[in-house]
């Protein structure tokens, strides 16, 4: 059964500096966002194929989330990764195996479904880094996060919506690179509203 969903609210410096297990990398900047690369899927199905070489020890599920996993879509040249184990705060369970492919833990966030994210830098020609999210099997982020991509695959409007969004935004200076995910925070919301409208209304039918 899945958890209680918890609200994700737009994080302040000091949360920020908080869940990061070493100082924050500041991006005082714009944001790169690049046309879709048809090169992004090849990059996940190689970190994904290591993983699961790496993680056959417990049970595991991994998925390309977030833009670079959508064709059309607009993104960082950053490949976003979700992986689901069964309990995501015992670190050792897994993070070692992954540090042996060149993952570093950089965001502990025990207070907010016990996520974490791993970073591997300098990952292909294509894509600057990954950044790999580490949720407990069950917990409703990890729905959220796969109910968001599959919208935005199979309905171009809110798929030119999102895009047009994350153009406009990445115009704009930011201290983290985590600010300008929280100004997208009311479109994404949005667009998941409509998605849970729709899975409700095919459900009942």
């Amino acid at each position: 059964m899945s958890e209680q969903q918890i609200p994700r609210t737009s994080m302040s410096a000091e949360e920020i500096e908080t869940a990061h297990v070493a100082a924050p990398p500041k991006l005082n900047g714009q944001i790169t966002v690049r046309d879709h690369d048809p090169r992004w899927p090849l990059v996940f199905e190689r970190e994904s194929a290591l993983m699961h070489e790496r993680l056959g020890h417990i049970e595991h599920r991994i998925e390309h989330v977030g833009s670079t996993s959508v064709p059309e879509l607009p993104a960082k040249p950053v490949i976003d990764i979700l992986l689901t184990v069964p309990d995501s705060a015992a670190d050792a369970t897994y993070v070692p195996a992954l540090e042996e492919l060149g993952y570093e833990l950089v965001i502990r966030e025990p207070d907010w479904y016990e996520h974490r994210v791993l970073r591997k830098y300098d990952l292909d020609p294509s894509a600057e880094t990954a950044n790999l999210h580490v949720l407990s099997v069950g917990c409703p982020e990890a729905d959220r996060m796969l109910l968001f991509r599959d919208r935005l695959r199979d309905h171009s409007g809110d798929r030119k919506l999102y895009g047009d969004t994350k153009r406009v935004l990445a115009q704009q200076t930011w201290e983290y690179v985590q600010n300008y995910a929280d100004a997208k925070s009311e479109v994404v919301a949005d667009i998941l509203e409509r998605a849970m409208t729709e899975k409700a209304t095919d459900a009942a039918t």
